[in-house]
């Protein structure tokens, strides 16, 4: 948007515009008094046109644009500022073996909550992200961050036993998360915690500990439990006996005991839709509040105005010492 600084000088326009007019009208008077009265001849030269019109309007010009860029022309751009807080929310993603289960059609356990992690994701704005991922340990493996297309990719590179170590580390998963929120600043500190089973390895084997640490900290736990009821379907990679079926193994008690003691909430999953409906109802619950803060920069614009009149003038300057020297 184009505005002006100084909208009052543009008065002076209209008034240079008239002084011109009387000077020019002033010329012409004095050419009549000296005897003047008819046209130049058809024969006149251009240098001689040019000498009776250039150096008067052309002055008429360079003042026109100087009073153009005492008024300060300016553009305008607008933006949005974002919330200097957000919230702080670490993924934290089971990887053990039994996440190959099949129970997710059209999706393994796995790729189910890599999907619905990824579509979690994709809807924040001004948080910070990070995933921790455990099997029979735990890792970080990306920390908070605003670059969610980082976040991302590692979540599409997550598989299964990628930590080396089997069993189900819920108490380190949740003390790593921990120990990278703690020193966060944000204003609400979240784990969203996912698992088709329960702990049964690992340094931490005091889930409820861990959940008072994380309580401690002001730090809420969103568990979510992916499993069916009964038997589900395991890819074994052999052609002869390519499934093999695993009982169901959700350790729902624990689960519900981590969420409550920090304030958060226990989901389970039994399929896909189920998954993400889970995750949008855990977006609307942690939502940063704010209003949006608008600003307006203004960039100066004078330049293109003064600087083709000073262009202007100099032109003018030189031509009536060189070219239009001779003419009387």
């Amino acid at each position: 948007m184009n505005l002006f600084k100084n909208p009052w000088v543009l008065l002076f326009m209209p008034l240079a515009g008239i002084l011109a007019g009387l000077a020019w009208a002033q010329r012409y008077r004095r050419l009549n008094s000296a005897g003047v009265t008819a046209p130049l001849p058809p024969r006149e030269s251009v240098r001689s046109l040019l000498f009776r019109f250039l150096p008067f309007w052309g002055r008429v010009f360079a003042i026109a644009l100087i009073i153009l860029a005492l008024a300060r022309p300016q553009r305008a751009s607008r933006g949005e500022i974002p919330p200097t807080e957000g919230i702080d929310i670490m993924l934290t993603l089971d990887t053990s073996g039994s996440m190959a289960a099949l129970d997710f059609a059209p999706y393994s356990r796995i790729d189910a909550a890599k999907n619905a992690a990824s579509d979690f994701v994709k809807k924040r704005r001004n948080d910070r992200i990070g995933v921790t991922v455990f099997g029979g340990v735990a890792l970080l493996t990306c920390p908070l961050t605003l670059d969610y297309q980082s976040v991302l990719e590692l979540i599409d590179s997550t598989s299964l036993n990628m930590t080396k170590v089997d069993g189900t580390a819920i108490g380190d998963a949740i003390v790593t998360a921990v120990n990278h929120l703690k020193d966060s600043k944000a204003k609400s500190k979240v784990i969203i915690l996912l698992t088709d089973g329960r702990s049964n390895s690992g340094m931490v084997t005091d889930t409820a500990l861990a959940a008072k640490t994380a309580a401690a900290y002001d730090i809420k736990i969103y568990t979510i439990g992916t499993a069916g009821h009964g038997k589900a379907a395991v890819p074994t990679g052999n052609p002869m006996q390519p499934t093999a079926f695993i009982d169901e193994d959700l350790d729902e008690p624990t689960l519900r005991e981590i969420s409550a003691i920090t304030g958060g909430e226990f989901y389970r999953a039994k399929s896909y839709a189920e998954l993400e409906n889970i995750y949008t109802r855990i977006d609307a619950l942690e939502r940063t509040k704010f209003e949006t803060k608008n600003y307006t920069d203004y960039s100066d614009r004078y330049e293109y105005f003064l600087v083709p009149a000073l262009m202007i003038l100099a032109l003018l300057f030189m031509l009536e010492r060189t070219y239009f020297r001779t003419v009387p």
